[in-house]
């Protein structure tokens, strides 16, 4: 009955955070639609082979709250795919960045 509790109040409350069983990292599912992206003029990089990671709203304390991007060490071969949600049916899901082939 608790569990079932908490379930609810972390519905009610606009988003849920739940592990998966694949790996050590948390999901995020909200119901509010992130805002609008800020637009970020990256200053120039700090050396050759890096790339810039642009910015992304995170879900802190039952909002969206702004991260500002930053510049990080490229990957040859790779592409740095942003932070960013997806939305999937009603609820809002947010995909760490990663590097891809």
């Amino acid at each position: 009955m608790r569990t079932k509790l908490l379930v609810a109040s972390l519905l009610l409350a606009g988003g849920i955070a739940l592990p998966t069983a694949s790996q050590a990292r948390v999901a995020v599912y909200v119901d509010v639609a992130p805002p609008v992206a800020v637009v970020e003029t990256p200053p120039p990089p700090p050396q050759p082979g890096y790339v810039w990671a642009p910015g992304y709203y995170s879900w802190v304390n039952g909002a969206h709250v702004w991260v500002g991007g930053h510049y990080m060490a490229g990957r040859p071969g790779y592409r740095w795919v942003p932070d960013h949600w997806e939305q999937r049916g009603p609820h809002y899901y947010y995909r760490r960045g990663y590097w891809a082939r």
